[in-house]
Parts: C-alpha cells; sequence; structure tokens
C-alpha cells in the first residue's frame, strides 16, 4: 500500500468526465495498481478513484529546465508593480503526475500532484477478511439450535436440506409431525417470499414429505412481503438476533 499526501489535481475522462481542484488530499495506491483519493471530509467513498485492473505511470515533471514556467517573464509578459507575473499566481505548476489507464476501458484519471507533504509504502500482509456478525448463516444457525422458537415440540431435520432447485435453508417438523420449511434472511422482502413458495410447491410433490407447510423468517420483513406470505400460506417469524445470540447452546458440538 503506498499512501501519499499532497496538494493535487484530478482528471476523469471516459465513462464519465470529472475533475477535482488543486487541494490537499490522500492518494492510496494498492497493490493491484487501483488509485483512490480522499479528501479530510466523507466516509468510506473516496472522492476518485479507478479501480483495478489498471496500470500507473508516474512522470517527474521538474526534469528539464522549467525556469521559463516559474522563473523570470519572457518576452511580451509584463509585470505588475509588486514585479511577479499574473500567471505564476493563476497557475501553479505541478512536479510529479500520475496516469491510470483502465485495461478493459478507455478510462483514464490523472492526478497532478503540486507539492508532496508524504509519500510512503507500507507491506500489510494478508488480510483475513471481513468476519460479519449476524449474518444470514448466523441467524440459520440459530435457528436450528432452537427450533422451537418455531412452535413447542418442534424437531429439527436439517440445516441446508437439498432439492432439485437449491438447499432449504431450514427443515423441521412441528409438534403434529407436518414438514415445515423455513427460509430465512436478514431483511425479508418479497423475492424472499417467492422463493420459499418455489421450495414448498417441489417439496409438496414429495409423498414421503407432502403434506408441507412454510414458515418466512427474517430480523425485519416488509409490509409487502408480509401480506404476499399470509396469501400463500405462509407463517413470517420475526427472528431477534441478540436474544438468539444470548442463550446460544453450551453443549459441546462436533462441528
Amino acid at each position: 500500500m503506498r499512501i501519499i499526501v499532497a496538494d493535487c489535481s484530478a482528471e476523469y475522462s471516459g465513462r464519465l468526465n470529472a475533475s477535482l481542484p488543486q487541494a490537499k488530499r490522500v492518494i492510496l495506491i494498492k497493490a493491484d495498481s487501483s488509485c483512490l483519493i480522499f479528501s479530510e471530509l466523507g466516509s468510506y467513498k473516496p472522492l476518485n478513484w479507478m479501480s483495478a485492473p489498471c496500470k500507473i505511470k508516474e512522470t517527474d515533471l521538474t526534469d528539464g529546465d522549467v525556469s521559463a514556467d516559474i522563473g523570470a517573464p519572457a518576452d511580451g509578459d509584463v509585470p505588475d508593480a509588486s514585479g511577479v507575473d499574473d500567471d505564476d499566481l493563476i497557475a501553479p505548476t505541478p512536479i510529479r503526475q500520475l496516469r491510470v489507464t483502465a485495461d478493459k476501458s478507455s478510462d483514464v484519471l490523472i492526478v497532478k500532484l503540486y507539492h508532496v507533504y508524504s509519500d510512503q509504502d507500507f507491506d500489510l500482509g494478508e488480510d483475513p477478511g471481513l468476519v460479519k456478525d449476524g449474518v444470514e448463516d448466523h441467524l440459520q444457525r440459530y435457528l436450528a439450535e432452537q427450533i422451537e422458537r418455531i412452535g413447542e415440540g418442534a424437531k429439527l431435520i436439517r440445516r441446508e436440506y437439498p432439492t432439485a432447485i437449491g438447499p432449504v435453508d431450514i427443515m423441521a417438523v412441528d409438534a403434529e409431525g407436518m414438514h415445515v420449511a423455513i427460509e430465512i434472511k436478514r431483511h425479508g422482502g418479497i423475492d424472499g417470499v417467492e422463493q420459499l413458495t418455489r421450495y414448498c410447491k417441489l417439496l409438496n410433490r414429495d409423498p414421503l414429505l407432502a403434506p408441507v407447510r412454510g414458515i418466512f423468517a427474517a430480523q425485519t420483513i416488509t409490509p409487502q412481503a408480509q401480506v404476499l406470505a399470509k396469501d400463500r400460506g405462509f407463517e413470517c417469524l420475526i427472528l431477534d438476533y441478540d436474544e438468539m445470540k444470548s442463550t446460544e447452546s453450551d453443549e459441546l458440538r462436533l462441528f
């Protein structure tokens, strides 16, 4: 990871055109050559960027004689009373340029550096990745361990019950011995109800399982999804993740 703190400007051209006027910013250049420009304010999103796959060409713009740009006035230029030409005040001269080109398109990001405050490289090593809490897999595991949340006397058959169109999150039987297919989402919408509909329609063709009823379980369920689920004959179950997590079983498990 290369981190540059500099006065810079940027021009992006390609699928869209955008420009950043000169200001003090942070430029991140990653190992895959992606380049991101950040300001002091804002959250995770950069002001402008070029994603990999791409290539970076860095050019030192101080090579050669630049005195004509910043030194004495050229023929025909008339300095003001202070002895400084107006053009020197309006147009600062960049000292370095980063040209970032996309491999799969004609997009180009050109970053010009006018003053560099810091330019450092860091080896971050291999990243283990983000570990999320409260994802669907966690909800599925807790509900499987606490299957009586769907009704007293319920028993778990298995998680990820296989079907020809994909696995059902949880298959269980209720106290009356009826099979129950459970579809779990973090935020339940109409698509999840449609998915459960397909599973139940297929499972009810199996005489060894039928009749199979459905439960749509999620931390939140939209009003439209609740109406559709009720129309399809499904039960909606709201899952309180914090409560389920706090009642996690202390029993030893092989997996």
